[in-house]
Order: C-alpha cells, then sequence, then structure tokens
C-alpha cells in the first residue's frame, strides 16, 4: 500500500507510518529513541502523541543558515537530481512552513536542544554528544570520525 501511494505521489498518511514507528519501536524491546526527521508537521506530531501516547523527552535541532545550507547540498556532489538551487530553495521553504510549527511547539515545552550545525563536524559531533550525555549518563560514545 506504501509503495503504491508513493508511486502515485500520494503522502502516506501519519497514522500509518505511525504505527510502522510504534511497532519498530516495541519489537526492538529498547526504551530509548531516536527518530530522524518526523515529525515533519503538526498533523504527524500530533497523531504520533495521540496514537503512542508518547511525548520526546527532547528534539534535537541542528540550526543552520539556508545559505549554509545551500552551500553543503551543492557541493556534497552524490549526483542526485534534486541538489539544485531552485529545489533545494523550495525544500527550504517547505519546511520553514511545516517542519518549525512543530519546533517551536516544543520549545514552548522547554524540550527542544539546539546545535549550531554550521560548526565543524567534530564541534557538532561533540555538541550532540552533550546533549544526549546530559540525559542520560550512562551512554558511552565512540567517534565514528576519521
Amino acid at each position: 500500500m506504501i509503495e503504491n501511494m508513493i508511486k502515485e505521489g500520494k503522502i502516506v498518511p501519519s497514522e500509518v507510518t505511525i504505527k510502522l514507528l510504534q511497532n519498530a519501536m516495541l519489537e526492538s524491546g529498547n526504551d530509548k529513541f531516536l527518530i530522524d526527521g518526523f515529525p515533519r508537521n503538526e498533523e504527524n506530531r500530533a497523531a504520533f502523541e495521540a496514537v503512542t501516547k508518547i511525548e520526546p523527552a527532547f528534539v534535537l535541532f541542528f540550526e543552520c543558515s539556508e545559505e549554509e545550507m545551500e552551500r553543503r547540498l551543492l557541493s556534497r556532489n552524490q549526483g542526485r537530481e534534486d541538489d539544485n538551487i531552485e529545489t533545494i530553495r523550495k525544500r527550504f521553504k517547505v519546511f520553514v512552513e511545516s517542519s518549525m510549527p512543530v519546533v517551536e511547539y516544543y520549545e514552548s515545552k522547554g524540550k527542544v536542544r539546539k546545535i549550531d550545525a554550521a560548526k565543524p563536524i567534530e564541534e557538532v559531533f561533540e555538541a550532540v554528544k552533550t546533549v544526549f550525555t546530559a540525559q542520560d549518563d550512562k551512554v558511552k560514545w565512540q567517534s565514528t570520525l576519521s
């Protein structure tokens, strides 16, 4: 069903995505999770909390200017069709319109941990470790940066 919806250019309903996430979380046997890129909008957020009855401990938000994002995406040279200035700017606009209200919602609850993503990779990684270590002093980190 999901595959067909994607092929047809349709949006997969939040409840379907959330049930898949919830099943994966339950099957993993873990009690802590990092979900990347979700919720993407307020409807996703409200549906996730309603279906799972889970409110995140915190939201990790990587701050990066539009100019820096453009520079990085245009220079990553992965041959992606969507790595062009027009598409990048459209995606950024959609992010600001759709995803920023989610960030603002959690920020009003004191749950947003911001990271300055414009800094060098090593500094960003150290800042992320600090956020997670502050949440759980038992976390053990091993850098995979070379």
